[in-house]
C-alpha cells in the first residue's frame, strides 16, 4: 500500500459534519450525495489526506479506511459485532499469527476479518449460504483475496457437531444463540490449554454458557465492554451525552483437556 490512491482501492470521505462515506475507487466512478457528486478521478492518483469538492461545493477530506471504518460501513446481511467488542475478543482469546480458530456464526465477517488481520487461520460454520458468501466477499474486499487462503467457511450447523477433520483447534469462538450446545463438541476438537469464547446478547445466555463450562474448564469469566466518548473543546470537558453501552457479553474459559 502506497500513499497514492489507485483504482480498485477503498477510500473514506469525511464531510464538514464528520459524516463518513466508504467508496470503492474506479477510473470512471462517481460518489453521489445530496451535496452533488465527486468524480473518483479527483482522488485516483492523489495522496491520502487530500481535499476534494463536489459539484455543489461540498468539501471532503479523503483518507484510507481503517478496519474499524470498514466494519461499521461494510455491506452486511447479519448484525455485526462492533469494534468495541472485536478488540477485547481478540485479546481475551489471545488471537495471533498461526492460531487455529473454529468460528460458528460468521455472519457478515466482522469478527472473521479482525482475527484474520491478527494472523489467525479460521474454519467457520455458518447456516446461511448468503451470509457465508457475504462474509467471504467482505474479507476479500478489505484484506485481499490472499486472506481467503486462511479462511475456510462451511455451510454447516455447529450445534450438530464439529468435524474432527477440520481440527484440531486452539480457539473456539461463537456468535450463535445457544453456544452452550457447542461446548461438548468443542471439547472433542480443542487442544488442552485452548480458549473458548462466546458472544451473547443476554446475561441469561451467558449464565447458561458458564454453567456448561464446568468440570474441564478453568479461569471462566464474563465481561461486558462499555464505550463512552468524551467531549473536549478547549477547557470544556465532559462525557458525551450518549454512550455505546450494552451490545453483548463475552464469556471465556480455558480448556483443561479430556484427561481430567
Amino acid at each position: 500500500m502506497t500513499g497514492i490512491f489507485a483504482a480498485g482501492e477503498k477510500a473514506l470521505l469525511l464531510d464538514s459534519k464528520k459524516r463518513r462515506y466508504l467508496i470503492d475507487l474506479a477510473d470512471d466512478g462517481e460518489f453521489h450525495s445530496h451535496n452533488g457528486f465527486v468524480a473518483h478521478s479527483q482522488i485516483v492518483g492523489e495522496p491520502e489526506g487530500i481535499f476534494v469538492n463536489s459539484t455543489k461545493g461540498a468539501e471532503y477530506i479523503v483518507i484510507r479506511p481503517t478496519l474499524e471504518d470498514f466494519v461499521v460501513e461494510m455491506p452486511r446481511g447479519a448484525q455485526v459485532i462492533y469494534p468495541k467488542d472485536l478488540g477485547p475478543i481478540c485479546m481475551l482469546a489471545d488471537i495471533g499469527p498461526g492460531v487455529r480458530v473454529f468460528e460458528s456464526g460468521v455472519g457478515s465477517g466482522a469478527l472473521s476479518m479482525t482475527m484474520l488481520r491478527y494472523g489467525a487461520h479460521i474454519t467457520g460454520y455458518e447456516l446461511r449460504e448468503d451470509f457465508a458468501n457475504r462474509a467471504r466477499k467482505n474479507v476479500a474486499s478489505f484484506l485481499g483475496e490472499e486472506a481467503l487462503e486462511r479462511y475456510d467457511v462451511h455451510i454447516r450447523d455447529g450445534y450438530e457437531g464439529i468435524d474432527p477433520e477440520h481440527g484440531p483447534f486452539d480457539r473456539v469462538i461463537l456468535d450463535i444463540p445457544e453456544p452452550w450446545q457447542v461446548i461438548p463438541h468443542a471439547e472433542k476438537v480443542l487442544q488442552a490449554g485452548g480458549i473458548f469464547l462466546a458472544y451473547t446478547p443476554s446475561i441469561t445466555q451467558a449464565a447458561q454458557v458458564r454453567e456448561a463450562l464446568r468440570g474441564k474448564w478453568i479461569d471462566t469469566r464474563t465481561i461486558e465492554v462499555l464505550h463512552r466518548g468524551w467531549h473536549i473543546e478547549g477547557h470544556a470537558v465532559r462525557p458525551d451525552h450518549r454512550m455505546v453501552a450494552h451490545t453483548g457479553f463475552l464469556t471465556v474459559g480455558r480448556f483443561l483437556g479430556l484427561k481430567k
